[in-house]
C-alpha cells in the first residue's frame, strides 16, 4: 500500500480534522482516508450491515439476583481443578 503526503495542512485544518476523527472515534488517518474515498466516490459498500432485533426483548428481563446467581454458576464452571491438572 503506497502513502501520500500532504502539505499545506494549517492549524484550523488539522483541528478540525482531529476533532471530526475523534467524534467518529477513528483515528486521523482513518477518517482522512474514509473521507477521500467518499468525496472521489471510491467509498466501499457496506456489506452485512443488517440489524437484527429479534431478540431485544430477551435482553435487560434478569433482575440484579438472577444476573448473581447464572454469573455465580458460569464462574464456578469456569474454575480450573487443580487436581485434574497438577501431579
Amino acid at each position: 500500500m503506497g502513502s501520500l503526503s500532504i502539505r499545506g495542512i494549517d492549524k484550523h485544518l488539522s483541528a478540525t480534522l482531529k476533532k471530526q476523527a475523534l467524534a467518529a472515534q477513528k483515528s486521523v488517518n482513518q477518517f482522512v482516508l474514509e473521507t477521500l474515498r467518499k468525496r472521489v466516490g471510491l467509498d466501499k459498500e457496506k456489506r452485512f450491515t443488517r440489524e437484527y432485533d429479534d431478540l431485544n426483548n430477551l435482553f435487560g428481563k434478569w433482575s440484579a439476583e438472577e444476573f448473581d446467581r447464572i454469573q455465580g454458576k458460569i464462574n464456578t464452571e469456569r474454575r480450573i481443578d487443580d487436581e485434574l491438572w497438577n501431579e
